[in-house]
């Protein structure tokens, strides 16, 4: 998550753990404004190199521009991380030496209203990180049952009143505009807290329009098996959600499940994949929170391949 004029969240503890190495090739799964690639390109020079993804093609036209003076040391593509495999073979990019996924949403995209994600600024109802495919937030608010809108609400924004919303929405429909849906969701909210009350359920509406918990699934499997051994993951989380279920597989991958001598092998007997590099997660300083408040949830593990 970055500005344009701010260094990307957690940029030193990013370059300081996955290492970078002059000769090393590594994936930028979320290349976003470009920061921590060109970290990346500089801690690795002078013949490192990085091969950037973003779904988002304003972002790597914007990445394009600023990593232009890197030359040939940096390829940069529009597509998912959950492509990576079929994107690194076609370049040429195997046994990586470092992976790195900066998942969520960047500033720029916040702070753009055209692109639908922030409910304090009126704009359509879009959310899509790939603005040309894939289903909207309104198609999915004007279009779902109840249930279904309250089962989202919950499962990707635990918010407790998913039903009470769900109902609202579903008598208050259609919706076009974020502060069309966030002025109706605040209405219907007695109880204010710190947070504005349409928090959760726009976190909710952006993770199933990108699919974003299935992503991180598929590419976190995806990115191991591009690795060399000892080569590094770094993920950047932004809400629970994922970090949790980043967290979870990361223990998952890193537990040997082979039987000891003698003991016959099972369904379950797996060898671990990697080791855990941060035993917990990585947060932001004070410093780096009170420069960019939106650093405050960044959460970032590591692990290495075995």
């Amino acid at each position: 998550m970055e500005t344009y004029s701010h260094t990307p969240v957690l940029f030193n503890e990013v370059i300081t753990l996955l290492q970078p190495q002059a000769n090393g090739r590594y994936l930028d799964g979320t290349v976003g404004a470009g920061g921590h690639t060109a970290g990346i390109l500089e801690a690795s020079a002078p013949t490192g190199r990085v091969l950037g993804l973003d779904k988002d093609p304003e972002a790597i036209a914007y990445a394009q521009k600023r990593l232009a003076k890197y030359g040939e040391r940096v390829i940069l593509v529009n597509a998912s991380y959950t492509t990576m495999a079929q994107v690194a073979a076609a370049h040429g990019f195997t046994d990586l030496d470092g992976i790195l996924l900066d998942l969520g949403l960047s500033s720029r995209q916040l702070d753009d209203p055209a692109r639908g994600f922030s409910f304090m600024k009126e704009g359509p109802l879009d959310m899509r990180f790939d603005p040309t495919q894939g289903e909207t937030a309104a198609d999915l608010i004007n279009n779902l049952s109840e249930a279904e809108l309250a089962d989202i609400f919950w499962r990707y924004g635990e918010e407790n009143r998913s039903w009470y919303y769900a109902r609202i929405i579903v008598a208050e429909r259609p919706f076009s505009s974020t502060t069309e849906l966030a002025g109706v969701i605040a209405a219907h909210t007695r109880q204010r807290g710190r947070r504005h009350p349409a928090t959760k359920i726009f976190q909710a509406l952006r993770i199933a329009v990108n699919k974003e918990l299935e992503a991180v699934e598929s590419g976190v499997m995806a990115a191991i098996d591009l690795l060399k051994p000892n080569g590094r993951l770094a993920v950047i989380s932004f809400h629970s959600l994922e970090d949790r279920f980043v967290k979870q597989t990361f223990r998952r991958l890193s537990q040997d499940r082979t039987p000891p001598p003698g003991f016959p092998a099972t369904d379950d007997s797996k060898p671990a994949l990697v080791r855990r590099i941060t035993r917990k997660a990585v947060q932001a300083t004070a410093a780096e929170i009170e420069q960019n408040p939106r650093s405050r949830s960044a959460r970032l593990r590591v692990v290495e391949k075995i």
